[in-house]
């Protein structure tokens, strides 16, 4: 399944039904008069956040969805049946914007929250509400009021408790790959990653949620490489795992590169508790080892754990870093509450 984290979609809540003009007309009824039923309200359209979704892909294919019209009003004071409803289904973690793709409408981050993003419009009026001691038999009616119409973005930022981050070929793959069930693409060459990917990490009976999202290079905010857009999917997670690779030349600059860009992407990702790890030091001797996480220790302020997805060195120690940096901000979901909540 194709990767998709953006959507425009077009979205349109039904009319409402009009009213009735009718009159009751009946041999051997004494009184008759207007009877002439309401319209029905027309369908609306709602945003439901679902399990097992992971992607925006289905609106790729579809981005326009209409809900049904209200059904008119007809005579014995019948009212119309209310316009069916349309449902759009996204994985949580998903936020609406405007048409301007800048202002948040809702955000949707637990499975079944739902949000009504358009109300269709109230039925008219039928002939029996018009009546009045001089007027006895009107002979007019309401139209059903026109639903809502709008553009929106969709856009999904994925619900993970901790998120990968650092330079290309940094071993954020493997890493995934070595403690979960996930199976990324794994290769010698630079943005082997090319889309975020998910994994379930267990230790000590404990279960977490991993993001892997591709690499960040020198000036990736300013679209440099595949850019800094992906970064928007390690916003939700509670910790991050900043992996350098021992195959740099430099470490401390390389920890500086990818701290720069964390800094001018923004939205709180530079204050994040942020575990570092000097990764894949299987190729390196132990004065090499020493030499290398001394630089990043000068970089970061601190040492480095040291690690290796391939022999397996250091990854259960950085497992239980990140559980413990999780299981101390569980728990503290708020839901949204409000008159389009549901």
């Amino acid at each position: 399944m194709k990767f998709l984290d953006q959507a425009k979609v077009y979205i349109r809540s039904g009319d409402g039904g009009a009213g009735s003009v009718s009159f009751r007309r009946e041999k051997f009824i004494e009184f008759g008069g207007p009877d002439g039923g309401d319209g029905g309200r027309g369908g609306d359209v709602w945003l439901e956040a679902v399990d097992g979704l992971n992607t925006l892909i289905d609106y790729r294919y579809q981005q326009h969805f209409k809900a049904k019209t209200g059904t008119h009003g007809m005579g014995r004071n019948m009212t119309g049946a209310k316009g069916a409803d349309v449902t759009l289904k996204v994985p949580a973690g998903t936020q609406v914007f405007e048409e301007d793709n800048e202002t948040l409408i809702c955000d949707l981050t637990v499975v079944g929250q739902r949000f009504l993003l358009a109300k269709g419009g109230n039925g008219g009026f039928g002939n029996q509400h018009f009546k009045t001691s001089t007027n006895q038999a009107p002979r007019r009616a309401n139209p059903g009021l026109p639903g809502e119409e709008m553009n929106i973005w969709l856009r999904l930022k994925l619900i993970a408790d901790a998120g990968l981050v650092g330079l290309p070929n940094a071993g954020k793959s493997t890493f995934l790959a070595a403690v979960t069930a996930a199976k990324p693409k794994i290769a010698d060459y630079p943005f082997t990653t090319l889309h975020p990917g998910l994994g379930v990490a267990r230790i000590d009976g404990r279960e977490f949620v991993i993001a892997d999202i591709p690499g960040l290079i020198e000036g990736a905010h300013e679209g440099v490489g595949i850019g800094d857009r992906f970064l928007g999917h390690v916003e939700r997670t509670r910790v991050l795992l900043h992996l350098v690779s021992a195959q740099e030349e430099n470490p401390g600059k390389a920890y500086k590169t990818v701290r720069a860009e964390l800094d001018a992407y923004g939205n709180g990702l530079i204050e994040k508790v942020e575990i570092l790890a000097l990764s894949q030091v299987d190729i390196l001797d132990a004065d090499e080892r020493k030499k290398k996480a001394a630089s990043l220790k000068r970089a970061a302020g601190r040492a480095p754990m040291l690690l290796s997805a391939v022999t397996g060195e250091g990854v259960e120690a950085v497992q239980r870093a990140l559980m413990a940096v999780v299981a101390e901000a569980r728990d503290k979901v708020v839901v949204p509450v409000g008159t389009r909540w549901q």
